[in-house]
């Protein structure tokens, strides 16, 4: 079976026939919408959604593909996902994408990297391949130049590096965030030899990873709020925007922001000032991990009770 057939049945799995206005009377042997059901829904026929999902189908008009889209309730990112599937698999009439090339991060987008003293930034690539950063990112997640680059990656790092998994306080909603974002990635890039590495390395190594990977959920990287315990900053409560870097194909900026004056903001002022200071002897391989402080101001801001 196909990417597409097999992300069309996942999909058809998500939606109940309650959801979409359909009689719920008779058994039903698996859960969702049977394939009959999407297809009066989509008005197309049972026979060509068989042939879709089992890879037989040689065409499908961009009409029929939104229709699919919209019978199943599905999201832009979904949608997108959709159509990339359908491309890759020679029956939308877009061509298919090639196997990306290595990419390099500019030295204008490093120096304003650098130039971000007070927020954590980094750049992503394909693959949440981590690409560059500035000290605060460092200092927020972990020194990436002390890593071999083939595990500079920012999925890796959240499920198999158990110091960066420790750093979230929801784990779990991260993690399937970032399965969701490297899904997404999967069928822009479905020829990647780099990305199947990684996703076998993960299906391999993370019963979780490979759970929700069979769930083909997808999800492009935007902007929301992550929560942190931090081994030298404490508690942090912060923001993030993923801004697309132009001129450089697929590379975005991440960067992590705190509430003004919040404690969160103490925090990372205080994070800011032990990189500064810190973080650059630990750049060499015979460094060890840094030592918590006695007090830092998220755990006095704790005390008092703000």
């Amino acid at each position: 079976m196909t990417e597409l057939g097999e992300y069309l049945r996942a999909c058809r799995a998500r939606v109940s026939a309650e959801q979409v206005g359909l009689p719920t009377s008779g058994h039903r042997r698996v859960p969702g919408l049977r394939r009959e059901e999407l297809a009066s829904l989509a008005g197309v026929s049972l026979d060509y959604i068989v042939r879709l999902e089992q890879g037989r189908a040689k065409s499908a008009s961009p009409a029929i593909l939104t229709a699919l889209a919209r019978a199943l309730e599905l999201l832009p990112d979904e949608e997108e996902y959709l159509l990339r599937c359908a491309a890759e698999a020679g029956i939308s009439g877009a061509s298919k994408s090639t196997a990306p090339r290595n990419q390099q991060v500019s030295r204008a987008t490093q120096v304003l990297l650098d130039s971000m003293v007070n927020v954590p930034a980094l750049v992503l690539g394909r693959r949440m391949d981590i690409l560059a950063w500035n000290s605060l990112s460092a200092a927020l997640f972990t020194d990436y130049s002390r890593l071999p680059a083939k595990r500079r990656n920012h999925i890796w790092l959240t499920f198999l590096d158990p110091e960066v998994r420790g750093l979230y306080a929801n784990w779990e909603q991260v993690a399937q965030e970032c399965v969701a974002y490297l899904r997404m990635d999967s069928g822009r890039y479905p020829n990647d030899p780099e990305l199947a590495r990684l996703v076998g390395e993960l299906s391999l190594k993370d019963s979780d990873f490979r759970r929700w990977w069979s769930d083909h959920r997808v999800r492009s990287q935007r902007h929301g709020r992550k929560e942190f315990v931090h081994a030298i900053a404490g508690e942090l409560s912060l923001d993030f925007q993923i801004l697309d870097v132009r001129g450089s194909t697929n590379q975005s900026l991440l960067v992590y922001t705190a509430e003004p004056h919040s404690p969160s903001a103490q925090a990372l002022t205080f994070l800011a000032g032990w990189a500064a200071t810190e973080l650059p002897a630990r750049s060499t391989e015979a460094a060890g991990p840094p030592r918590r402080p006695e007090e830092t101001p998220a755990a006095r801001d704790s005390k008092d009770g703000v």
